[in-house]
Parts: C-alpha cells; sequence; structure tokens
C-alpha cells in the first residue's frame, strides 16, 4: 500500500532530529514510525481500510486506535492520510455495531470460522474475539474527538457513528448492573468463572468489564483504569453531541454516566495504604475487595495522565505512580538491562516496552525520560524495533517480534521529544 507523502517526510525529519541528538535511537525510529501504516494498514475491496494488530490478523478496537491516532496530525494537509484515517473511525462504528461486546474483528464476515470460534459465548461472523473490554468502547471516542478537534472535520460524524455511540451508552450502563448483562463467556480453560459471568461484585456506579487491555481476565470487575477512560471517553461524547448531534438521549445518558462512574471510582477506587497513603486500585469488586496491581497494557494506572484523566503532577497520580514502579505492584520486575512493569499476561519477569514508553510519556523528570530512553536503545534486541516483552536479564529472549501498538506508542515518545526539543542544550 501506498504511504502518505507527509509520514514519508516526517519519517525522514525524524530520522535527522535522532542522528544528529540521539544516534543510539536513530536507526529505529522512521521504521517504527511507519509501522503501521507501512505493515498494518490494508485497503479492502469495498475500498475501506483495516488495521492489524501485527503478527495477529486481527483488527483490535483498541489496538487499531493506539495505532493511528499520533498519525492525526499529518492529516491537515494530506488529503489521502485524511481518507485512511477516516475509514479507521468508520469501521470501528461498523464493527461496535457488529458486536459491542468484541474487541477484535475480522476484516469481513467472508470466512465464519476465523477467529476463536470455540469460545462459548455468543458468535457473529465479523468478530475474531469477544472478550469484553470496556476500553474498547473508549478507544473510538477517543479517536473520533482528536480526529475532530484536529482537524476540524463533522463529516465523520454520519448517522452511523450516531448508532455507534448509542450502542456504547447502552452497554455501559448495562453493565452498571451485570447481573442483568446478556454478556458471558467462557474458553475451554476457563477463562471468566461462575459459569462465564465472572466473580461476584456490587453496585458502585463504575461499569462492569470481564478483560483487562491485556486480553487476560479480570480478578474483580470494575477496572479502575477502564472507568477512569470510560470518565474522559463519556466527556468527549458530550462535548461532539453538543456541537453535531444535539441529542437529547446522548447529553442526558452520557452526562449521568459520567457522574455516577466518577463517583464510583471516588467512592471505591481508592485504597489506604500505609507506605503510600491514598492511591488508586486496579481492580476492585464493590464487595470490599481491591486489587493493588499495575499491568503494562494501557489503560492503565501508570497511564493515567496519557488518557486525560488527571495531570502529570496530581499528588494522588503521584502517590500511585510511586507505588505501581515500585516492587510493591507484584509485576514490577528489575533486571541488569531494565526495570519497569510487566504483566501476567506474559512470562514472569519479562518487561514490556509499552509500559517504559508510557513512564516516560507520563512525566517531566528528564533524568528518568533520559534514563529510559538508554533501557530502549539497549533491549530492543538489535531488530531496530520495539517488542510487546522481554527480559530485562537478556533482551535477545521477548516476545511479538512485530507489535505495531508498542511501536507506535515508542513513535509517539519520539516525536514529542522532538516536539519539545528535549536535547538543546545538552
Amino acid at each position: 500500500m501506498k504511504i502518505p507523502e507527509s509520514l514519508l517526510n516526517e519519517a525522514e525529519h525524524l530520522q535527522d532530529y535522532y542522528e544528529k541528538n540521539y544516534p543510539k535511537l536513530a536507526p529505529l525510529v522512521a521504521q517504527c514510525f511507519l509501522s503501521t501504516i507501512s505493515t498494518t494498514v490494508e485497503k479492502l475491496d469495498d475500498g475501506s481500510y483495516f488495521v492489524i494488530t501485527g503478527d495477529i490478523p486481527a483488527m483490535w478496537l483498541r489496538d487499531s486506535y493506539a495505532q493511528v491516532i499520533f498519525y492525526i496530525r499529518y492529516a491537515k494537509e494530506d488529503a489521502y492520510l485524511r481518507e485512511i484515517l477516516e475509514s479507521v473511525i468508520a469501521k470501528h462504528a461498523v464493527q461496535i455495531l457488529a458486536d459491542p461486546y468484541a474487541n477484535a474483528f475480522n476484516k469481513d464476515e467472508s470466512d465464519p470460522n476465523r477467529g476463536h470460534k470455540t469460545d462459548i459465548t455468543d458468535h457473529f461472523p465479523l468478530v475474531w474475539e469477544r472478550k469484553y473490554e470496556l476500553d474498547s468502547l473508549c478507544a473510538p471516542l477517543y479517536l473520533s474527538y482528536e480526529y475532530w478537534k484536529t482537524i476540524g472535520e463533522e463529516k465523520i460524524f454520519t448517522d452511523t457513528w450516531k448508532e455507534m455511540a448509542y450502542a456504547i451508552l447502552k452497554v455501559i450502563r448495562t453493565e452498571q448492573h451485570h447481573e442483568n448483562s446478556p454478556f458471558s463467556f467462557k474458553r475451554r480453560e476457563g477463562v471468566l468463572c461462575n459459569d462465564g459471568k465472572g466473580s461476584p461484585v456490587g453496585y458502585t456506579g463504575m461499569s462492569w468489564t470481564a478483560f483487562r487491555p491485556s486480553d487476560d481476565a479480570c480478578i474483580y470487575h470494575y477496572l479502575i483504569p477502564a472507568n477512569m477512560m470510560a470518565v474522559k471517553a463519556l466527556e468527549k461524547l458530550l462535548e461532539i453531541n453538543q456541537k453535531v448531534y444535539k441529542d437529547e438521549f446522548i447529553s442526558s445518558e452520557a452526562e449521568e454516566l459520567k457522574e455516577q462512574i466518577q463517583k464510583g471510582i471516588d467512592t471505591y477506587g481508592i485504597a489506604d495504604t500505609e507506605k503510600y497513603g491514598k492511591i488508586y486500585a486496579y481492580e476492585v469488586d464493590g464487595l470490599g475487595h481491591q486489587n493493588l496491581m499495575d499491568d503494562a497494557n494501557s489503560p492503565s494506572l501508570l497511564a493515567i495522565p496519557y488518557l486525560g484523566y488527571a495531570e502529570k503532577n496530581d499528588p494522588m497520580y503521584l502517590r500511585t505512580r510511586r507505588f505501581v514502579l515500585s516492587k510493591d505492584n507484584p509485576y514490577y520486575y528489575e533486571g541488569p538491562y531494565a526495570k519497569g512493569i510487566g504483566s501476567p499476561h506474559t512470562k514472569e519477569g519479562y518487561i514490556w516496552h509499552i509500559a517504559l514508553i508510557m513512564q516516560a510519556l507520563t512525566t517531566d523528570d528528564r533524568e528518568e525520560i533520559k534514563g529510559i530512553l538508554e533501557t530502549l536503545s539497549n533491549t530492543h534486541a538489535g531488530t531496530n524495533y520495539m517488542h510487546e516483552s522481554f527480559d530485562p536479564k537478556d533482551p535477545d529472549n521477548y516476545s511479538r517480534p512485530w507489535f505495531a501498538w508498542a511501536n507506535s506508542l515508542f513513535a509517539h515518545l519520539m516525536v514529542h521529544l522532538m516536539d519539545i526539543d528535549f536535547f538543546k542544550g545538552e
């Protein structure tokens, strides 16, 4: 597929900047910046665009949003790139309307057996996998909002997009009372307990989710970072509706849900710890249980400023950050080559590049950022690409050599540091 000229120009600009300012990362920047557009975007026979996650031939709602959102800024003067991005936005609406409980989709319905068809849940031909994740419903709202605010184009807000918004609101509302939900999920090895309905929860005002952004099952099903993302996504939907649709139902429902979820976070989502003081929990169940940890995937507690939920210097965030970047977080690991957050989704002790990059994106501490850049330059195993996870004792051992989300987030960091001229004066 032809690569938009604006992206080729920016890749060259990035390459030049890092060759002058951080040569160890220069071999990575251009190819990671172009990774999504050059290796994962496909134009389908109907003229629409489909974005795979990398080495899995399916389109995740969350991953595809994260893979392309940093391209938006280059689309102002590039009609071809606008065509691609607008198609991805439209594709998200089609996918959610096909099944709002699905997290990943096939390119078409031609093969009804493509994907995880042995899972015990409802099945739809367009669906690759049906692991319900609240953040998957938030991601298209983030992407559409960013495109609208940057490009100033309202034509993306079609009748189909409005139907998607209705579907998102319906599921978020339904999952405030999961006992009334139609969703259940079982895999041969189990996954969700309680006959596929998950562990018991009480009402909190927050919205239930089955799986984390790692696609691992939640222990307690009110995932705090996902609910934080929902608060911000609903804010974005309210602004879109105020300017575009002026729909009374969207206005009242999104506002009420936002307020109820926020109250739930404030009431149930905060843990009082002896060592760190009040911090955010990762998961709660509304019945008195809290899971204190963080996972490498976003939305995460580490990513709170990236999600727009709180500022980098917010005291509650800083206390939470101290916890998640410590050995008190059961998925924080250290080795000779790196220290950072991993995930139960991958091997014990392995660190994720996404978490390291997110750590750099959510701080203004220059020394911390420089340390992370050094880690990134030393842990790509000579591939000049980011990976899913790697062994901090031996970075040549890693998972997923082709993982576009990690490459895109790395490129996002590189663009950000160039924007602020991070290396000026050094």
